[in-house]
């Protein structure tokens, strides 16, 4: 115990530093895409958040941003994350895959996660890092520039006329604590700035560079006392320290079967969200008005996540083994 413990505070340590160098550079432009239901996908912001529960869980979403819109941002997202008991080790693991459009542009990425948990304060703190890659695409064959009138130029040769794209190492770093009643962590996605070069016709290059963003996150679980009704607060702030933004929502839970709750992005939107569990499955909606002046030409924004969680037991024998009749 002594040891794991003594291996998760470098590991902290190591996390803390890199943070700490971080901070202070600038970045470009926040490219993360943004989630609602931020409270149920976790390992999405925070690596460090995979593996702290004893459950294999997966989810899938998907968020319609501005109904109403033209080409308006699209995301769909699938995670995974499990426990990953290695060498008495208390790990980690986790995947992340988005895929987001927004007009001629379109985002891909895919991660892998590793956390390392020591138990802390009658809950367990984690450290988790993320690795792999970011793709950038922009759809230059359906560019329209028209030339008819005096603020276009057809034949303007900073646009890309064919598809491009290009991809990059993506790294992301986080620290999360979770215990029955409480949980928060801090996490930074695109650690290493990475910058995406797309070429067209072998010597006309365009780059995109992905900004770090800073992210916290925390929320709670408290029971209301005789009756079978949970309040689940939670908040989330980003910034890139060029832009800064966060929101704060509230839920109650019946019976551990139906949600409600209702949320606030600070000068975007309000949110309200509803959701249901059965057994291991889960699904839950929620719908974005905005309370900024898209309000006058966007419908709302939807987004809906469903996902499914089987307990893992690795550390226990199984109870329902038995000897055959024929060796005893």
């Amino acid at each position: 115990m002594k040891t794991q413990l003594d291996t998760g505070k470098v590991i902290l340590t190591v996390i803390l530093q890199v943070l700490a160098v971080i901070v202070p550079v600038g970045v470009l432009a926040q490219t993360d895409a943004q989630f609602s239901q931020y409270y149920a996908v976790k390992n999405y912001y925070n690596p460090a958040a995979s593996g702290c529960s004893p459950m294999l869980n997966v989810r899938l979403g998907s968020r319609l941003q501005w109904t109403g819109i033209p080409d308006a941002p699209k995301t769909f997202a699938a995670l995974a994350d499990m426990p990953l008991p290695l060498l008495d080790r208390r790990l980690g693991a986790g995947l992340v895959v988005r895929h987001e459009s927004m007009g001629l542009y379109r985002g891909f990425i895919a991660a892998m996660q590793l956390s390392y948990r020591f138990r802390l304060w009658g809950g367990e703190l984690s450290a988790g890092l993320q690795g792999g890659m970011l793709e950038e695409t922009f759809k230059g064959s359906e560019v329209v520039l028209p030339d008819d009138d005096d603020f276009h130029e057809g034949s303007d040769d900073a646009v890309p006329r064919t598809d491009i794209s290009g991809s990059s190492v993506d790294i992301g770093a986080g620290v999360f604590y979770s215990s029955p009643r409480f949980w928060a962590g801090v996490s930074v996605s695109h650690v290493n700035s990475p910058s995406v070069t797309m070429t067209e016709g072998g010597d006309r290059e365009w780059e995109y560079e992905a900004g770090r963003t800073f992210y916290f996150m925390a929320g709670g679980n408290i029971p209301v006392k005789n009756t079978l009704f949970e309040i689940q607060p939670s908040v989330i702030v980003k910034s890139d320290f060029t832009f800064t933004t966060g929101e704060v929502t509230a839920r109650a839970r019946y019976n551990k079967f139906i949600t409600v709750g209702a949320g606030y992005r600070y000068r975007d939107a309000v949110t309200v969200i509803v959701g249901a569990e059965y057994r291991n499955f889960f699904i839950t909606y929620s719908y974005d008005y905005a309370t900024s002046a898209i309000a006058k030409a966007a419908d709302g924004s939807h987004e809906i996540w469903a996902g499914y969680s089987v307990r893992l037991d690795f550390g226990r024998k199984n109870k329902y083994r038995h000897k055959s009749i024929r060796i005893m």
